[in-house]
């Protein structure tokens, strides 16, 4: 059987660095577990994070939750914000950070950090918001955030960038709680 390099699951460039590398060796230096749910990069950030070797010491799993009704039932984002807002919405995006964490609890104990992606990658517009409006949530502890993007380039281009920005939003949380 042939073996296909995707230019996507390449890993970076010669010189540059490898930002996921640098996230999976953060979390497991901090014994840190991460758990992700994502909708318009419809599994790529998972695939990102499982390209590094030892991403399962720390990476619980992820969900594709590119239907609403699937942010709803499997990640407990509150219907009331969807009827109003719709899937593109930060806090969507922070619902679906906080409700994966426990959805992908391992004995009872839920991960420690969450990471959530929705948006609209394009080609057109979707529920009122041009291709490119992105939302990246993020859970830990009790408290969740959410990072508003406005991105340009096409589908695969929106949809590659919201990778780049989510792990360097969990790299900088990660950050952030070594200044508390």
């Amino acid at each position: 059987m042939p073996v296909i390099h995707s230019p996507e699951s390449a890993g970076p460039a010669a010189g540059q660095v490898d930002a996921a590398a640098e996230l999976i060796a953060e979390l497991t230096a901090r014994r840190l577990t991460i758990a992700v749910a994502e909708s318009l990069t419809g599994g790529l950030l998972v695939a990102e994070l499982v390209r590094i070797p030892g991403a399962s010491a720390v990476l619980r799993g992820g969900v594709v939750a590119y239907d609403t009704s699937l942010k709803r039932s499997l990640l407990h984002v509150d219907s009331s914000v969807l009827n109003v807002h719709g899937p593109v919405h930060s806090d969507v995006a922070k619902q679906m950070a906080v409700g994966v964490r426990a959805l992908l609890a391992v004995n009872e104990v839920r991960a420690d950090i969450g990471v959530s992606t929705t948006g609209v990658a394009g080609p057109g517009s979707a529920d009122g918001h041009p291709a490119g409006t992105v939302f990246i949530g993020l859970s830990k502890g009790t408290a969740s955030w959410a990072v508003s993007l406005h991105l340009g380039g096409n589908r695969a281009e929106i949809r590659a960038e919201t990778v780049r920005q989510a792990i360097d939003a969990v790299r900088a949380l990660i950050g952030h709680g070594d200044a508390e």
